[in-house]
């Protein structure tokens, strides 16, 4: 393991552990619980969990120019590129909520952060997000279990809408291996539940007021399974009195506006995660799509209204 990019700090609990890593650009978390592992154990597992998530950064980040993802992006328009059976499971999840979504989950549509430079906060011109939308175009790729070619010089693909979900039920499947039946990951809020607390009680998970970054909207007991966020509020700059945030629609290459955040509460991370960022693609269908998912959810819309299940 990368000890420099994970900078794993384990603190000793009551029949337990909690542990601090650097991973995927943010903080991540993990706490382990067991009446029958001692310290030791627990540690030797984190360690094991923190290397899968080191693992698949290195794997799927399209910020290092040696992952499967820059691999695929950098031979666009020239070759097909090799992939193994993890990589066409998530390529393959990938065109599932593009067909889910009405083709506004795009695996392709990261390029247009070519143009939105959320730093400088500098609306590109419509010209410039004209240019992009053409490379936008996930029905054309050709995808089956061996490779996957991208037909247009530039075009690229992202799986960062859905990356750090699969990491942390990547940690979850490795808990449960290890028969760890009380505990939780949580990768910069995307939380994955292993079990309830020693005492059977529920773990308390806050979610953050879109509007006030240090104060929290609510608090949402869960058992087990697994709750992500999506909101206008991670990045985003604002000019005069209108928000332009990271969350950016396919077809037209412009920030999405309807909901401040969307929390949703479903079994796995990825679902949970790909649910509450198609909602936000949505906009004003969203919450049609939301009630039709069947999960737990909490939105906020744009003029601060709450909208629960």
């Amino acid at each position: 393991m990368n000890s420099s990019s994970s900078q794993l700090q384990i603190k000793p609990l009551d029949l337990g552990i909690q542990c601090f890593f650097k991973a995927m650009g943010g903080q991540g978390e993990l706490r382990l619980h067991d009446r029958h592992q001692s310290q030791l154990d627990l540690e030797k597992i984190a360690k094991v969990c923190v290397e899968e998530v080191v693992r698949i950064e290195q794997k799927y980040s399209r910020y290092l120019p040696s992952s499967v993802i820059s691999l695929i992006n950098q031979a666009s328009g020239i070759q097909s590129t090799p992939i193994d059976a993890e990589t066409f499971e998530l390529l393959t999840f990938a065109n599932e909520l593009f067909k889910s979504s009405q083709g506004l989950f795009d695996i392709t549509s990261g390029i247009l952060r070519r143009v939105w430079d959320f730093k400088s906060k500098r609306i590109p011109s419509k010209e410039e997000i004209d240019q992009l939308l053409p490379l936008i175009s996930w029905p054309s790729v050709r995808l089956d279990s061996q490779e996957i070619y991208l037909p247009q010089k530039s075009m690229e693909i992202d799986l960062g809408g859905f990356g750090k979900e699969y990491a942390a039920d990547r940690v979850a499947k490795i808990l449960t291996e290890s028969n760890i039946q009380s505990g939780f990951i949580n990768l910069s809020g995307d939380i994955k539940v292993i079990g309830p607390k020693l005492d059977n009680s529920a773990w308390q998970m806050g979610i953050q007021n879109p509007r006030q970054s240090h104060q929290l909207l609510a608090s949402i007991p869960i058992h087990q399974g697994a709750l992500a966020t999506s909101g206008d509020y991670e990045r985003f700059f604002s000019v005069g009195n209108k928000r332009y945030c990271h969350i950016l629609r396919p077809d037209t290459g412009l920030p999405v506006n309807h909901w401040q955040s969307v929390s949703v509460v479903a079994p796995l991370a990825i679902v949970a995660g790909s649910c509450s960022t198609i909602t936000m693609l949505l906009q004003e269908e969203g919450l049609t799509y939301l009630n039709n998912t069947g999960f737990s959810y909490l939105a906020i819309d744009s003029q601060g209204q709450v909208h629960q299940k």
